[in-house]
């Protein structure tokens, strides 16, 4: 466990492997150790130095339930990057953390060389800003679901109908969301970041070779929102990849560990 003071706060990360560097940005309200499961062994295993860590919010790094910003968090992410030495480095996000990878390539791209976007959006349409609401009013409500009925409806919102129709597969997946419910009193302000203004137009500044990764079954950033994030980045690569939710990283990691080494080792 390494700690790096960063931005006014005390991040936890790690770091595994040798090479050029690739620093992993999670999404909202996991950790960084979810890159341990399949992504950092492939990398490192490809010859890269993996830097993954737990974004603001998320505990053991500092969760500052007072509020933070997107900004904030870019940020932090760009301290750690100083911190460590390594910019310009490759980047991978998901969700919320391509969010932030989009808008690090914006306001400091001398730290990027290049990027993978999954699960990405930029902006936010009817439905999601819905249900970061219908979020925020039961969080705020004070109301808690048992384990359970939470891991039921983040498996219906995450996995595709493939994985979910798998009786052996879902029952794991099951016990592993109830078991490892978010927890950090950050989430309140994380899931704000849902209902993200329009950053299309923005996105045509954003001058680094970008590569967008969608899942075809994703309901929390629906691939037609990624598919416009590639058409604004000017030059952006884009991959649909099917029979996957917004976990497609988690559920076929194979598929998705081969597009982002053969999009990392296109630099020249």
């Amino acid at each position: 466990m390494a700690w790096a003071a960063v931005n006014g706060i005390r991040m936890h990360y790690d770091s595994e492997g040798t090479g050029q560097p690739v620093v992993m940005v999670m999404g909202s309200g996991s950790r960084g150790r979810v890159w341990d499961l399949h992504q950092v062994p492939a990398l490192a295993a490809a010859g890269y130095r993996v830097i993954t860590f737990d974004n603001r919010g998320v505990p053991p790094t500092e969760e500052c339930a007072e509020g933070f910003t997107v900004e904030d968090m870019v940020a932090d992410t760009a301290a750690l990057v100083e911190h460590l030495g390594i910019g310009p480095c490759l980047f991978v996000g998901t969700s919320m953390g391509a969010q932030i990878v989009q808008e690090l390539a914006l306001v400091r791209p001398e730290l990027v060389r290049r990027a993978v976007l999954m699960a990405t959006r930029g902006r936010s349409d009817t439905m999601r800003r819905a249900l970061a609401g219908a979020e925020i009013a039961l969080h705020d409500s004070g109301v808690r679901p048992p384990p359970r009925y939470t891991a039921v409806v983040r498996a219906l919102q995450n996995l595709s109908p493939r994985t979910l129709a798998d009786s052996g597969r879902i029952s794991d997946w099951l016990d592993l969301f109830e078991m490892s419910a978010p927890a950090g009193r950050g989430d309140r302000v994380h899931m704000e970041f849902s209902a993200m203004d329009d950053r299309l137009a923005a996105y045509a500044g954003i001058g680094r070779p970008c590569h967008v990764i969608s899942f075809a079954d994703d309901l929390i950033t629906p691939a037609h929102l990624g598919r416009e994030v590639a058409d604004a980045i000017p030059g952006a690569t884009y991959d649909l990849v099917p029979d996957c939710g917004h976990y497609g990283y988690l559920e076929d990691p194979d598929a998705v560990n081969k597009i982002i080494i053969e999009f990392l080792r296109q630099e020249g």
